[in-house]
């Protein structure tokens, strides 16, 4: 559930007009200070989608986004994929190695997208099903929006983008219309570095998850510097960042990594747990990283916090001491649930304890309300947002969707750290109030 947060105006929609595409803006010609990408909330799947337009001529794309994915994937076996820059990467090349892709493929059909002789081979990931099939790398086009931090601009151009052209057999699970998944992690080619190296910004980028399905409510990643300017009075939520160290898993969790391979993923190094100021007592040797387990880490994949169960267990006993309200029973996928009809209503949503995450020291606290801690599966019964993941999961903490939404969240790869503002409803503001339509 969500409060009703401020609302950007329609007239911020008359901002856009049609762009056809011979208007698009090689990356070469025009100095680009930031690329913006609009982001919806899939009211079935609770998947987080974006759009971006690929090939020549262009065509617009629905895909899924995946925080720690290697790179952008996208289904070649439609035989519409048609491209006049569709380039195959083949093996032994500088961009080959640039993947880290560990053989190469040959596809004995006619030549097409997808399907090349001594080509690239990739593994893509559908991270919602834990899906990966063999697929070739390859280059493209790529028109996505620059932005000076307040506005959606001109639709630019980064050629040659590497991506995974993958199979159709990928696309189940995703988000209805998504034709494959944008990785935003790590790796030298996902978006985050390949924008970087293309337009000559620093590498880092920004999220910000809208709370609402709602047609007209959508959210932003921004990629480059702020600011990251929102309606009404155009606050740039960069200046409410909070800044802690980005860790590095040294193994990865992924499908079909190898063992020497590091995590793409993002995790941080929460110290502690608290509950309305009361810190939690569980075995906090579950919070660091051991051999690739344990650790927190943070997701788009998730739609709520995945916890360890003695985890779980102590915020939920926690939470319901301190909150005072009358246990009713669960709803799947939540354990604790509340007689929530008396619960009184605020901009954070439910008056309920604060429950924070205590980072590199007690002056850095990530706190999540009401309105990121609390789900109203059907009217007055309010649960607790909190999924438990099992006594041995790989991974202690995977801080999931709704604990993300609408706050900004930062992830500067050069300097290797994570930026927060905890909730911008405190501030008045949302992530829709940066808003661009998906078929932009």
């Amino acid at each position: 559930m969500s409060s009703s947060p401020p609302s950007t105006p329609f007239f911020l929609l008359l901002l856009f007009v049609f762009v056809s595409s011979s208007s698009f803006v090689s990356s070469e010609n025009l100095p680009v200070k930031a690329l913006v990408l609009p982001v919806k909330k899939d009211s079935s799947t609770l998947q987080y989608i974006t759009t971006i337009h690929q090939r020549t001529p262009s065509v617009s794309l629905t895909l899924s986004v995946h925080l720690g994915g290697s790179y952008l994937s996208v289904d070649c076996h439609d035989r519409s994929f048609i491209s006049e820059t569709y380039r195959p990467l083949f093996c032994r090349t500088v961009q080959c190695s640039a993947t880290r892709s560990r053989s190469c493929g040959t596809c004995n059909g006619p030549a097409r997208p997808g399907c090349n002789k001594n080509t690239c081979r990739s593994l893509p990931e559908n991270p919602f099903n834990r899906l990966t099939l063999y697929g070739e790398f390859a280059e493209d086009a790529i028109m996505v929006r620059a932005t000076d931090g307040s506005v959606p601009g001109r639709l630019v151009t980064a050629n040659r983008f590497i991506f995974a052209c993958s199979s159709n057999s990928l696309l189940e699970g995703l988000a209805k219309g998504a034709k494959g998944v944008v990785g935003l992690g790590r790796s030298q080619v996902a978006l985050p570095t390949q924008f970087s190296s293309k337009f000559g910004f620093n590498r880092k980028f920004a999220i910000c998850l809208p709370s609402s399905t709602g047609v007209d409510n959508g959210g932003a990643i921004f990629f480059g510097d702020g600011p990251y300017n929102f309606l009404p009075n155009m606050l740039d939520a960069s200046k409410y960042l909070i800044y802690t160290p980005l860790l590095v898993n040294p193994n990865s969790t992924r499908i079909g990594a190898g063992d020497t391979d590091p995590s793409y993923e993002y995790f941080i190094g929460v110290k502690a747990i608290q509950v309305n100021k009361q810190t939690l007592r569980f075995n906090t040797s579950l919070l660091n990283i051991d051999r690739g387990i344990g650790g927190t880490k943070i997701s788009t994949v998730n739609p709520y916090t995945i916890l360890e169960t003695s985890i779980y267990d102590s915020i939920a006993a926690a939470f319901t001491e301190e909150s005072g309200l009358s246990r009713v029973g669960s709803i799947s996928p939540f354990e604790h649930c509340f007689d929530g009809r008396k619960v009184p209503m605020t901009v954070v949503g439910p008056a309920v304890p604060e429950i924070k995450l205590v980072l590199q020291s007690n002056s850095v606290v990530w706190s999540i309300l009401g309105v990121n801690s609390m789900v109203e599966p059907k009217p007055g019964v309010l649960c607790l947002g909190f999924v438990n993941g099992g006594r041995h999961p790989v991974t202690s903490v995977v801080i999931g969707g709704l604990q993300l939404e609408d706050n900004l969240f930062q992830f500067d790869l050069g300097a290797s750290r994570f930026g927060f503002s905890s909730s911008l409803l405190r501030k008045k503001t949302c992530c829709s109030n940066f808003s661009i339509k998906v078929d932009s």
